[in-house]
């Protein structure tokens, strides 16, 4: 019946809103490293005497798909269960633990040694994953996310992912790019990218010689990502508010670029109608107060790690890498990814 995201910090709330959520400010109290859900859930109904029913969907479980929750949903509201939480079946063989010091030996758990069987022809054992919990109000009141009339909802082994640690990151970015659920509406590949040459391209410095040339530095990482681009059928364009044209011409980059530019949206809303891209098809970098307007207008944005502060606000993404370190590359790597989400979308 309604959507809320928990939580007690500004930028948060302002992107929970954004997608159309409401919010609950939590107080500081359930807002500790060791606050568990529950208290924060338990709170949320203090608040909110109209809810009868809670599903509580973790954060760090970023394969969830609607349909999941919907059936769930029916299990409490048409079925009459008081709580359903998420499982996935597991197939390991489970040994107790010895500890340093104990004069005994390990024993089998879930097997018969003598009588060993493939794990792939054995049906396995059901493991509470921690994506969701669903339960009615009056046993979280009592203290209980499971109780009463209980029901588990097995989840596709795919769907299954929790990050609990860093190295898990990784391994969860796959599992969404493979088996993730994207949203109603298609993803749009990004097929122009616009560029701020000072403080992207470029780390933003401008050396001058003796005889007043000009000379900038660029990493030739950056020179790499352009190339990747333009060979994925990616547009890639050039923007700067001061005269730049010798240094381009430098480069050798091969790229459309609009120099001395004193309104780079108009610029950016004259290449997208140009083309004929949606403004999901346009991607932009980059680092100034005169970029905000355009990293809000595209439907990709991003800034480099130095970027000023209303910069980097207005951004999707900020780079690792500094202007002119290798930012460029590292937002190529960020669109390949996307377009990686594209394909699997279009395989769903």
């Amino acid at each position: 019946n309604s959507i809320w995201v928990s939580t007690d910090h500004d930028e948060i709330e302002k992107v929970a809103k954004q997608f159309g959520a409401q919010v609950h400010r939590r107080s500081p109290e359930v807002s500790q490293d060791s606050s568990t859900s529950l208290e924060a859930i338990r709170e949320f109904l203090n608040h909110h005497h109209e809810v009868d029913i809670v599903g509580n969907i973790q954060a760090t479980s970023p394969c969830l798909h609607p349909s999941d929750l919907i059936k769930v949903a029916d299990l409490i509201q048409k079925e009459g269960f008081d709580s359903v939480f998420s499982v996935v079946r597991r197939h390991q063989f489970r040994w107790s633990e010895v500890k340093k010091g104990e004069n005994k030996m390990t024993e089998p758990q879930n097997l018969n040694p003598a009588k060993r069987y493939r794990r792939q022809d054995w049906p396995g054992e059901l493991y509470e994953n921690g994506s969701f919990y669903f339960a009615k109000r009056h046993l979280i009141e009592k203290g209980y996310l499971q109780g009463g009339k209980m029901a588990y909802y097995e989840m596709r082994a795919e769907h299954s992912v929790d990050i609990d640690i860093d190295i898990d990151w990784p391994i969860a970015e796959q599992r969404v790019l493979s088996f993730g659920y994207f949203g109603k509406e298609p993803l749009k590949e990004v097929k122009l990218l616009v560029c701020s040459i000072d403080g992207c391209l470029t780390n933003g410095r401008i050396y001058v010689t003796e005889d007043q040339k000009e000379m900038v530095s660029y990493d030739y990482r950056d020179i790499i990502g352009i190339d990747l681009l333009k060979k994925r059928g990616i547009q890639v364009r050039l923007i700067s508010e001061r005269d730049c044209s010798k240094t381009l011409s430098a480069m050798q980059l091969g790229c459309v670029a609009k120099v001395s530019a004193t309104n780079k949206l108009q610029v950016l809303e004259d290449w997208q109608k140009d083309i004929g891209l949606s403004w999901k098809e346009v991607a932009y970098l980059g680092n100034e107060e005169s970029d905000v307007e355009c990293l809000k207008k595209a439907g990709m944005s991003g800034v480099p790690a130095d970027a000023c502060a209303v910069a980097q606000k207005a951004a999707g993404y900020i780079c690792k890498n500094n202007g002119g370190c290798g930012a460029v590359r590292e937002f190529a790597e960020h669109i390949f990814l996307l377009l990686e989400k594209v394909n699997s979308a279009r395989k769903q």
